[in-house]
């Protein structure tokens, strides 16, 4: 097919070799493609050390990628699937998810058993504090943000760091990892692992090169995961953990009294098991109190 087909992507060392996976993916499917890489507002706030939910939360790593495909600069954006909220622009279809990697969490530094009491942990995301509070309350926790190598050298005096073994493995770095986190308790993020392409829905050869390299499954258990968040109406700046594997969903909420988490089984088919992850998100916000 003629055309070089336009991937946007943000510009971290991250970012920048999950898109040339996508690149290479579609290089197997005889399509050809380069990067544009794009500057973002979560990017643009790294240094300065903010909370993610203070500056916007879901969405400051997408919004600008988004829209180098709107203008046309692009004709598909490459995220990290935990980027991409559920409300997106109507004109912007998910074409495509790619291969999924680790979908688990792990800790940098120590192991939690070998904390001691009062420990520091380094993380800037809401979901992991309170999963880690329900295991070691006695546990101190202070913001983590910057790219991948930044944060490798953040690790607290006698504590550790958490953060996805899939960035890790992106970057092959997982000899760093002191302990992999039991995903049934320490749920990951909606999408974790999973690299997600969006492009416009009238632009039918770029629906079709990504048609050629979705992978059904990620794509099928990622649906069903941001079902559930997308019932929620929340963003990053939530507790909010699912994970689909072997056609069961576990699903995480934290509420202020109250954490909510179930693991229910999903019957292999996409629109009753939609309808699943979404009644199991309103009976979570009862329990959670959210």
């Amino acid at each position: 097919m003629s055309g070089v087909i336009r991937l946007a992507t943000r510009g971290s060392r991250q970012a920048v070799t999950q898109a040339e996976g996508v690149r290479s993916s579609l290089a197997h499917r005889g399509f050809d493609s380069e990067l544009i890489i794009v500057d973002t507002h979560g990017d643009r706030t790294q240094s300065a050390n903010i909370p993610l939910h203070h500056i916007g939360g879901q969405g400051v790593f997408t919004k600008e990628v988004q829209e180098a495909v709107l203008d046309g600069r692009a004709d598909a954006a490459v995220h990290s699937a935990t980027d991409l909220p559920t409300d997106r622009p109507a004109e912007l279809l998910i074409g495509a998810f790619m291969a999924r990697r680790s979908a688990s969490d792990a800790l940098i530094g120590r192991k939690l058993n070998d904390l001691a009491i009062g420990a520091t942990i380094a993380t800037g995301s809401v979901r992991r504090r309170a999963q880690l509070t329900e295991i070691r309350p006695d546990l101190n926790f202070i913001e983590l943000r910057g790219n991948i190598e930044t944060r490798l050298q953040k690790i607290p005096d006698g504590g550790a760091i958490v953060m996805a073994i899939a960035a890790l493995e992106v970057l092959d770095l997982t000899a760093q990892i002191a302990e992999e986190l039991d995903p049934n308790v320490f749920v990951p993020a909606v999408g974790q692992g999973a690299v997600a392409l969006e492009c416009r829905g009238d632009d039918a050869r770029t629906v079709e090169a990504l048609k050629s390299i979705n992978d059904d499954v990620t794509c099928t258990s990622v649906t069903v995961e941001r079902a559930y968040l997308g019932e929620l109406g929340a963003g990053c700046s939530a507790p909010v953990g699912a994970h689909v594997v072997n056609k069961s969903l576990t699903a995480f909420l934290g509420g202020a009294e109250m954490n909510f988490r179930s693991t229910i089984e999903l019957v292999g088919d996409l629109e009753r098991d939609v309808e699943a992850a979404r009644t199991l998100a309103v009976t979570a916000r009862s329990v959670a109190g959210v």
